[in-house]
């Protein structure tokens, strides 16, 4: 590819310098993005300058590389700024989608001037994934405000990019600045940057091209909605115990319910094994058939596919024999070691946070056991000063990962564990909870079943979980005498997974309480 024809190296736009904003978190290589644009400009004859402002761990906030540029002049050397100022950038660069939203809230991306090369990929911020329900922000706002508020826009998912060339962000957001011509310089001096910098140079200059070919284009690429997709259930997997709950799921259900159904079973069958799916099959197919006596065909079987989903997930519920069994699993170290670039000469050591609380360690006993310790709290008061305290995990170290994979070696006996049989009674209440409903109120009834979304997590964030889901299905009685009762219940879900206390449900309970007909037999 021949060098794209830079903007005309003379005029108004060189008489002040050229200004350009980098938004990157750790491990997206912004200080390296920055170091190859200040050596670029250098290379040319121009003076640069380059400054940062860091931001907070954790994907709180990124660091801001700011560059500004001048062509040098004999016997003088300009004055740069060390900040970007609101409606005076003239580049601004953003490794991650949101990140391009925020530079457009702080006043950098401007209509007169501002050319805005941005990846599409998301990376959640600590604010969404904090939120008890859907916390993620919608990118469609960020899309329709880059269309007002910048000049020019370069966006698509360069992070995947960089990934297929085996390199990292920095190199595809250098090369979209080459190939958007945001700079009067060719596209050979952008390489010969990349080359000063004497690591990964091969990765970085096939990410780097394949970039400023993408750029070229000048079409924009809009994220993509995060979702699910529902795979359809294969008739045979070469397993004849699986093969005969494929064979069940195919002949005693509507085609519809096949993938919502076929996504539950393989998550039953992960968790505890083929005799778990199997439950998990009967228990539908006796659902199923409340949902036909009380006209669900005409809903598509609406109530079937909620209790398919929420059972798969109430079933498969997070323990401390769960949560060793993920952290030991090849297929997380495989996924680390990708995700890191480990190569097979370094060690890599994770640390992982536990927190497991005295509830977690009772639960984990024989019932009969459990329960005797749980009537004697002054000990679990003493036991618990032992247990209820941070650990850091080491799970690349033999002994931490052996202690966890013994504890995941217990799930053959969990249904014997106290913490099983708590949630198998949990479970059954709600289900009659549902069906009590089903004749009278089939919509509610579909509501009933969704509102177990607020039992997920483990250690505290499923305690919390359980009892907003505890105090909303107490309300279900406040709610048949109302005329849109589903729509009640779906709206104390959503005020219950708005925040992690509960103040918006208490607001929304106040609210229903306030609608009850008055109890006084005098009233009128």
């Amino acid at each position: 590819m021949t060098d794209i024809a830079p903007p005309a190296a003379a005029g108004e736009r060189h008489e002040r310098p050229i200004s350009i904003a980098i938004l990157a978190m750790g491990g997206q290589g912004g200080g390296v993005l920055c170091d190859w644009i200040v050596d670029l400009a250098e290379r040319q004859g121009w003076v640069a300058q380059s400054t940062s402002v860091p931001g907070v761990a954790q994907r709180t906030g990124a660091t801001i590389y700011y560059i500004e540029m001048l062509p040098a002049r004999a016997g003088r050397l300009p004055v740069l700024s060390l900040t970007p100022t609101p409606g005076d950038v003239d580049v601004v660069m953003a490794a991650e989608f949101m990140e391009a939203g925020r530079s457009l809230l702080r006043g950098f991306v401007t209509p007169e001037r501002t050319t805005l090369i941005a990846s599409t990929h998301r990376s959640f911020a600590v604010a969404e994934k904090e939120k008890p329900g859907g916390g993620i922000a919608d990118p469609a706002t960020v899309t329709a405000a880059v269309a007002i508020a910048a000049q020019r826009s370069v966006m698509f998912d360069m992070q995947a990019l960089a990934e297929r060339n085996g390199s990292v962000i920095s190199a595809a957001l250098f090369g979209a600045l080459a190939g958007a011509a945001a700079l009067p310089f060719p596209r050979s001096a952008f390489e010969e940057a990349i080359r000063a910098g004497g690591k990964g140079v091969e990765p970085s200059l096939r990410a780097f091209a394949a970039a400023a070919e993408r750029a070229a284009v000048r079409s924009i690429e809009l994220p993509q909605p995060v979702g699910k997709t529902l795979l359809p259930p294969p008739r045979s997997v070469g397993a004849p115990k699986l093969d005969a709950l494929l064979g069940r799921l195919h002949d005693g259900f509507p085609e519809q319910l096949h993938p919502i159904l076929f996504a539950g079973l393989r998550r039953c069958v992960d968790y505890q094994d083929t005799a778990y799916g199997a439950e998990y099959l009967a228990e539908l197919s006796r659902l199923l058939e409340r949902d036909r006596a009380a006209g669900g065909a005409e809903k598509a079987y609406a109530f079937a596919a909620a209790a398919a989903k929420y059972l798969a997930a109430a079933m498969s519920y997070d323990d401390v024999i769960r949560v060793a069994d993920l952290k030991t699993r090849p297929a997380r170290f495989a996924r680390i070691d990708r995700e890191t670039g480990r190569k097979p000469d370094q060690i890599l050591y994770m640390t992982e946070f536990m927190h497991p609380r005295i509830e977690e360690v009772v639960g984990s006993l024989p019932a009969a056991l459990g329960r005797s310790l749980e009537k004697r709290p002054g000990l679990l008061r003493r036991l618990g000063r032992l247990t209820d305290r941070g650990r850091r995990v080491r799970t690349g170290t033999v002994s931490w990962f052996l202690l966890l994979y013994g504890i995941s070696a217990l799930r053959p006996v969990r249904r014997s564990l106290l913490r099983h049989q708590r949630e198998m009674e949990h479970i059954r209440e709600w289900l009659e909870r549902a069906e009590e409903l089903l004749i009278g109120d089939y919509d509610l009834a579909v509501e009933v079943l969704a509102s177990r979304r607020l039992v997920k997590g483990y250690s505290d964030t499923h305690a919390r979980g359980l009892s907003k889901f505890d105090r909303v299905l107490a309300a279900v009685p406040m709610l048949t005498s109302l005329p849109d009762a589903a729509g009640w219940l779906n709206r104390l879900v959503r005020a219950a997974l708005a925040d992690e206390d509960g103040t918006m449900l208490d607001g929304v309970l106040r609210t229903l309480a306030n609608l009850q007909p008055a109890t006084n037999p005098s009233a009128t």
